[in-house]
């Protein structure tokens, strides 16, 4: 199952680095959140935590974001940490393997990593394809050096 294999590779990849320390920690997240910001429809790839705050991560160099406003961009981290999180259809449903939102601006998608409980939110072009996305999303985390 995508969201079990996702979450595991993610949880056993940085487990280990964890344990040597945050900065190889944050180091692994900032070095996927680049590498997932140099496709060319990914406009932003972030890693949240709990509570919608960006640990790694950010918008690709040079763009201007769309939404300007830090607490506006703050209270949907949030939102998007809190929702993607959730887990209380799990056991009938199946647990969230991505959430994705088009909109007419563009295309949000978050990937929970319900062990660690942080979030990897991504804004796109709205032209992208979401499936190639998540297909690279976990291309990238599953290379772990």
């Amino acid at each position: 199952d995508f969201c079990y294999l996702f979450d595991e590779m993610f949880y056993y990849g940085t487990r280990c680095m964890t344990v040597m320390g945050d900065s190889i920690e944050h180091k692994f997240y900032e070095s996927k959140c680049s590498q997932l910001t140099k496709e060319n429809d990914i406009r932003f790839a972030g890693i949240i935590n709990e509570s919608g705050k960006l640990i790694a991560g950010g918008f690709k160099p040079g763009l201007v974001p769309l939404e300007n406003n830090d607490a506006r961009l703050d209270d949907f981290m949030e939102f998007a940490s809190r929702i993607s999180l959730r887990k209380e259809f799990d056991k009938t449903l199946g647990p969230i393997n991505y959430i994705a939102a088009r909109r007419d601006k563009l295309i949000l998608i978050s990937f929970p990593f319900p062990v660690s409980k942080f979030v990897l939110l991504i804004s796109a072009e709205p032209s992208a394809d979401i499936e190639k996305i998540a297909k690279r999303v976990v291309a990238i985390f599953s290379d772990t050096s």
